[in-house]
């Protein structure tokens, strides 16, 4: 724990989206009635001042909620630029929650060169809620457009399935337009459906891995999830019957390390899933 120098954080399991393939639909041990909401106090318990002092980086994201849904979000990025003026703070989130002046609150708190909010938005209009259910593509849109009007660094990323491929150049010059930093798409790994199909041209992510290339190792990372239990990373934590919690013992034999972390002669799964990286300034 000594040598940890980036933080990820799911500050909530609440999400107003239903997006097929996300744990929130898939895990027959979520309970939606079952709200959390991390809190600052809980993360001091596991990681106290000194071990944030000594971060690079802080990130939220999740398995089961988004960021921007958490009761204490801007606070905890508060406390944490407070404790670490030097910080990285990052989010990950579908855009399509809270109000344009709470984008424009968090713009001001991430207002570091290399502070970021990636907003996870898989089409246009027509096609975002195909998998992004239940995420209103016009509030998206003003939600960005006042994080980056407020000064936020916004990244634009992905999701490319057969129905919305021909709207990749068409989103990657829209991100440009309104000032997105960053542009990236990529194939899922959760799988596929019936209305969800791999795109035609793209290229497979290898799976014949030969080893682990463990991510939270190579980062130094490790994962607090909102009920406020430490993990090795969130993709050990994605399963509610049998959260992984032993940072100090990861289990190298979980299908889910050998799923995301294996290692081929491409690189791991996480390492090559972009098909697209454009950087727009």
């Amino acid at each position: 724990m000594r040598d940890i120098k980036v933080l990820h954080l799911e500050p909530t399991d609440v999400c107003q989206a239903a997006c097929a393939l996300c744990a929130r639909e898939t895990d027959p041990n979520f309970r939606k009635d079952r709200q959390h909401h991390l809190a600052m106090d809980q993360i001091l318990q596991v990681f106290d001042k000194e071990k944030i002092q000594q971060l690079d980086k802080m990130f939220m994201c999740g398995n089961y909620g988004d960021p921007a849904a958490g009761k204490n979000t801007l606070d905890i990025f508060r406390e944490f630029r407070k404790i670490n003026p030097n910080i990285v703070l990052g989010m990950n989130t579908n855009g399509g929650i809270q109000t344009t002046f709470w984008w424009y609150e968090l713009a001001k708190i991430l207002n570091q060169p290399q502070d970021y909010v990636v907003f996870s938005i898989d089409g246009l209009e027509s096609t975002n809620a195909t998998y992004r259910q239940n995420v209103v593509w016009h509030k998206v849109m003003s939600n960005a457009r006042s994080f980056i009007e407020a000064g936020g660094s916004a990244h634009w990323d992905m999701l490319v399935y057969r129905h919305n491929q021909h709207e990749v150049d068409t989103c990657e010059q829209l991100a440009r337009d309104l000032g997105f930093s960053w542009f990236r798409a990529k194939v899922s790994k959760r799988g596929f459906t019936e209305s969800l199909q791999f795109p035609t041209g793209w290229q497979p992510i290898e799976q014949q891995a030969t080893g682990i290339s463990c991510y939270a190792l190579k980062e130094k990372s490790v994962y607090i999830d909102a009920q406020g239990r430490i993990g090795p990373c969130c993709w050990l934590g994605s399963r509610q019957r049998d959260f992984v919690a032993d940072v100090d013992a990861i289990p190298t034999q979980d299908p889910v390390c050998w799923s995301t972390c294996g290692q081929t002669a491409q690189g791991t799964a996480f390492d090559q899933q972009w098909q697209r990286e454009v950087a727009l300034c």
